[in-house]
């Protein structure tokens, strides 16, 4: 008897994810529900998949969500983070495991008492970062535990850039993942982290200046700067004793200066709409941040307000950008500050078809033993293909289809809400991901405590 995986939201995460489990259909007896709102953008080889059913779906349809729910043996929910809820209800209702790549939300986690009543696994946050993170920094935090280790240091980095063979622009960027949660990146509260037993925290105008350096044995130099709340799974990982708490997010160094001069423009505003933003060129759009001068051309205003002297490489990186064109036109309409540089963004740094992007992600764990201070440091890189089968469409995928299939297979058992943290679930999934070349190197260092470039 054929056991149905019903798929919500096909999009750029899911190449890899479809690709699995059709490779196991036969193997593992599973049928595939793939729905979307634009099944059509689905490649042949998929539509044509003799395991798989396409199907049209308006998530708000909420007879036709429930029908396809109800049919399923497990559901794996793909759709924006906001979106998982309407459908994880309709998994306590039907009782359905679950399986999301996003983080953990309130409203999903006051479902943890009826999911576990009904012997239901929703598991949450298991792409990347959240995901490989949780599962990787785990699986070492509980071997130096195991040999009387005391965690009093933690800091974890990961970043989606784009691969040295497809980096030929200036920023050393382009977008891998959604363009928007780039252009608001760290905005809404100050980034707290904790350094040698103290709490600290870095204000948003101040976030991008602050950073950390990291190197990446063969990848080269990288920077980092912190997450908005590094301290959320401080619980979670039982690091409630670590002196150092800290997570950030990987670029290509020089990008977060450059970055800080949109920030210190005010184009990265997500609070207000420009009221005639439809049809305004480029060069209009940063012109509403400068002063007004009868005389002086906006590049020149431009250059005396971030202070950017004419030879230097962060005005070359603006220019490159189109910024100053009169004829490149914005389209939204009533769009806010934050939507406008979205739309000049993705001018310049979409993937090209056979571009590859890059995942890289770099631990530091620093413990007492035997009363001395000592650091393990692990890092992973993964390459993608392609603009379609991208490392980060794989990072995402693969975890969220290889526990799917252990669930099915009830391998993971543990009812309830619930991230990777634990054993039954990062250990199997860490060893299968590594048949894909997903892997960490780890190597002892000297302990260095925290060191950020501040």
């Amino acid at each position: 008897m054929l056991r149905k995986i019903v798929i919500l939201g096909a999009g750029k995460s899911t190449s890899y994810l479809l690709d699995y489990l059709l490779e196991k259909s036969e193997e593992e007896k599973l049928h595939l529900s793939i729905c979307d709102l634009f099944p059509d953008m689905l490649p042949n080889r998929i539509k044509q998949h003799k395991a798989c059913s396409i199907i049209k779906l308006d998530i708000f349809n909420e007879t036709e969500r429930k029908e396809v729910i109800k049919s399923s043996d497990i559901v794996i929910s793909m759709l924006p983070a906001h979106l998982h809820i309407n459908v994880a209800r309709d998994c306590i209702e039907h009782r359905k495991h679950l399986v999301t790549a996003s983080y953990v939300s309130e409203q999903i986690q006051a479902l943890d008492g009826k999911a576990k009543e009904h012997g239901l696994v929703f598991m949450n946050e298991i792409g990347v970062d959240p995901g490989i993170d949780h599962m990787s920094a785990m699986q070492a935090i509980d071997k130096i535990r195991k040999k009387g280790g005391k965690l009093i240091l933690f800091e974890s980095f990961t970043g989606g850039l784009v691969a040295p063979q497809s980096d030929n622009n200036l920023w050393n960027y382009k977008f891998t993942w959604n363009p928007r949660n780039v252009v608001l990146a760290g905005q809404g509260g100050a980034a707290k982290f904790f350094q040698e037993g103290t709490y600290k925290y870095i204000p948003y105008h101040k976030l991008f200046r602050r950073t950390e350096f990291l190197d990446v044995e063969g990848h080269g130099k990288f920077e980092a700067y912190a997450n908005r709340d590094s301290l959320k799974y401080r619980e979670a990982y039982g690091l409630q004793d670590a002196l150092t708490l800290y997570r950030g997010t990987i670029r290509r160094v020089g990008f977060s200066k450059a970055w800080n001069m949109f920030v210190q423009m005010g184009m990265t505003d997500d609070s207000y709409p420009i009221e005639n933003s439809e049809g305004m060129s480029y060069r209009e759009f940063v012109n509403l941040f400068l002063s007004y001068s009868p005389t002086d051309s906006v590049e020149l205003k431009m250059r005396h307000y971030l202070k950017i002297d004419q030879d230097d490489i962060m005005w070359d990186k603006l220019k490159e950008l189109n910024l100053f064109d009169d004829n490149k036109k914005i389209t939204l309409k009533k769009a806010t500050p934050a939507q406008i540089l979205q739309q000049i963004l993705e001018d310049s740094w979409i993937l090209g078809d056979q571009d590859k992007d890059m995942i890289v992600m770099y631990h530091k764990f620093g413990y007492l033993l035997n009363g001395k201070k000592e650091q393990i440091d692990s890092n992973m890189v993964v390459i993608g293909e392609n603009r379609t089968h991208t490392a980060m469409a794989k990072t995402v995928g693969l975890p969220v289809a290889i526990a799917t299939l252990f669930i099915l297979n009830k391998k993971i058992t543990t009812p309830g809400v619930q991230i990777p943290i634990k054993k039954e679930v990062y250990e199997p999934i860490l060893k299968e991901l590594e048949n894909f070349g997903i892997q960490f190197k780890e190597f002892k260092v000297p302990y260095l405590g925290y060191n950020p470039n501040v």
